[in-house]
């Protein structure tokens, strides 16, 4: 009967220490939500010892930034391009259409304070539903810090009512993903 109560008295200790650790561990590390331009970042940020830490890349495309990662020296770097864009639709700026009408425009896009090398560009329109289609797709060798792009025309049929997106990519290199580095929202009526 004492070699049982020895066992019971030793678990109760056990599960005193490791609840008691697991209360600490959680009062210590408290979640954040994280809401970037009106939308909530999906992983949020975590507050450690009064400082709050956040997902990097989830923070720098919500930002419309690039981050370049150099693994050697473990360091960060976010660049933020000024991008701005205008639709034409033969030598007219726009960005209200008529729902329903198929429209042949172009996108102008100039680039600058740009501070790292630029290895593709791509520019597509998104519809009110979330279905991306590609306007343009081209690989460039940008080394200066600023440029324009301009896309060939493209025709296209707002077939439903709301905002379409269209958004500008940068890859730094052939092998990182696609970063959109700006938007510019059409209205459809």
């Amino acid at each position: 009967m004492l070699v049982r109560f020895k066992k019971v008295a030793i678990l109760l200790a056990i599960l005193s220490v490791c609840g008691g650790t697991f209360i600490f561990a959680d009062s210590a590390v408290q979640k954040v939500r994280v809401i970037v331009n009106g939308s909530e970042l999906d992983d949020g940020g975590i507050v450690v010892d009064g400082k709050t830490y956040l997902p990097l890349r989830q923070m720098a495309n919500s930002l419309h930034a690039l981050v370049d990662w150099d693994n050697q020296s473990k360091k960060a770097t976010i660049i933020k391009p000024n991008v701005h864009m205008i639709l034409f639709q033969d030598k007219v700026i726009f960005g209200n259409v008529d729902k329903g009408n198929k429209y042949t425009f172009n996108v102008f896009s100039q680039i600058d304070n740009l501070t790292t090398d630029i290895s593709a560009v791509k520019v597509s329109i998104t519809d009110p539903y979330g279905t991306e289609k590609v306007i343009q797709t081209q690989n460039v060798n940008i080394t200066k810090d600023n440029f324009w792009y301009r896309t060939e025309d493209i025709k296209y049929n707002f077939e439903f009512a709301g905002k379409y997106a269209v958004r500008f990519y940068l890859k730094t290199s052939p092998s990182d993903d696609w970063t959109v580095v700006s938007e510019k929202l059409i209205s459809s009526q």
